[in-house]
């Protein structure tokens, strides 16, 4: 396979992961207490928007369709961002659950772009390479954003109370959580570390 179709590979993959996000951003602006969080959250669908356009114009230089590909890694972190909308926290803790699951949808992101940044550049696509490094630093930016936001949030977390689920008997668990945990003991031990 040439580099060429490796980067048309992650193109697509970035335009399918930004295009799912376009769907889940709304619902975590929905679900967020905080209203610094909830702008964000806002304005990043705004931001997302303008970056599924920036890599349409990749595709019309590159000559080829956006479509083809479904992004499989950001389906799954959308997924781990609606568990955290399902949690059973309050206040400045349910939104520590928000900006961990929104932290991890963009250093998806980010990671992305790096990569087909690095390919466009090997192959001397600068067009290519501006309308990529825009996405990747609304990225970067809306990662620290997130991170300013978590610092007064966690702060705030600490300060409320919250019920140890750890400390609840198994039989008041909720059956996503049984099976959560047993997932994890699973990989824990397929890792054998």
């Amino acid at each position: 396979m040439a580099l060429i179709d490796v980067l048309i590979d992650e193109l697509r993959d970035l335009y399918s992961a930004e295009n799912q996000l376009v769907k889940a951003l709304p619902k975590l602006a929905k679900g967020a207490n905080d209203p610094e969080l909830k702008q964000g959250f806002k304005d990043h669908l705004e931001e997302t928007k303008s970056q599924v356009l920036r890599l349409r114009q990749v595709f019309e230089g590159l000559g080829k369709k956006p479509t083809g590909k479904h992004c499989e890694g950001m389906e799954g972190v959308i997924k781990e961002g609606a568990e955290a909308l399902e949690e059973d926290a309050e206040n400045a803790s349910f939104d520590s659950g928000l900006i961990g699951a929104a932290l991890r949808t963009e250093h998806y992101e980010i990671a992305g772009y790096h990569a087909a940044i690095m390919m466009s550049k090997t192959l001397g696509l600068n067009e290519a390479v501006g309308l990529l490094q825009a996405n990747l630093a609304e990225e970067v930016n809306t990662a620290k954003k997130l991170q300013a936001a978590g610092k007064l949030i966690f702060k705030a977390a600490t300060q409320e109370e919250e019920e140890d689920k750890d400390s609840q008997p198994a039989s008041k668990k909720k059956a996503s959580d049984k099976t959560s945990e047993r997932k994890s003991k699973e990989d824990e031990k397929k890792a054998g570390v």
